[in-house]
């Protein structure tokens, strides 16, 4: 028996119909619905409130499921990691290309050098704002939690509390680095512009 007949047929056992049971969990009555039909699955608060207020235990509750349960979260995280992936690699290009177009279209076409300018810039923080969306839902922030999140992996919990710890410097530390970085690379375009010309 599937996970949702088998909420269903508690649910109904107990004279409770979908508001009920969504009130007592503190969701909706569509997220009842969803579970009932196999279309999501709940997450773990809800699977032992469930268990409370079904008087079953939470083997029984997901008994032949948890496999099922593992393998959508694990292919849900995957996806994720794949649209991390894709807005690492979509902030790099957007960045690369306004490091080297900037200076080359500043120099050369003057003030309307700005629109492209603006256009690149808009393409790298729509990236990193996703990324950073990306980074917040599933807590990783320094480099050695992304790097362990990126190959679907977790970090041991002394290396979590580690890692927390390294937090503040890195916030100011990478904009500090990025600004030296950027400044750089542009004062090096401009001064092989202006030999070139």
């Amino acid at each position: 028996m599937e996970f949702g007949n088998r909420i269903k047929e508690l649910r109904k056992a107990q004279n409770i119909n979908q508001d009920e049971l969504a009130e007592k969990l503190f969701v909706s009555r569509q997220t009842i619905s969803n579970w009932e039909n196999d279309k999501s699955y709940p997450d773990i608060q809800s699977v032992l409130l469930l268990s409370e207020i079904f008087n079953v235990s939470v083997d029984q509750l997901l008994k032949g499921d948890v496999e099922k349960m593992e393998r959508i979260i694990t292919e849900q995280t995957q996806a994720d990691i794949n649209k991390m992936h894709t807005y690492v690699i979509g902030m790099l290009i957007s960045i690369v290309a306004l490091l080297i177009f900037m200076p080359v279209l500043a120099y050369t076409t003057g003030f309307w050098f700005f629109i492209p300018s603006v256009l690149l810039f808009a393409c790298a923080m729509y990236f990193a704002i996703r990324i950073e969306k990306c980074k917040k839902e599933y807590n990783v922030q320094t480099y050695k939690e992304i790097a362990a999140f990126t190959k679907g992996e977790t970090l041991y919990k002394e290396d979590q509390i580690r890692e927390e710890a390294k937090r503040p410097y890195q916030k100011v530390l990478a904009p500090i680095l990025s600004a030296v970085i950027a400044a750089v690379v542009c004062g090096g375009i401009l001064l092989i512009l202006e030999l070139l010309f």
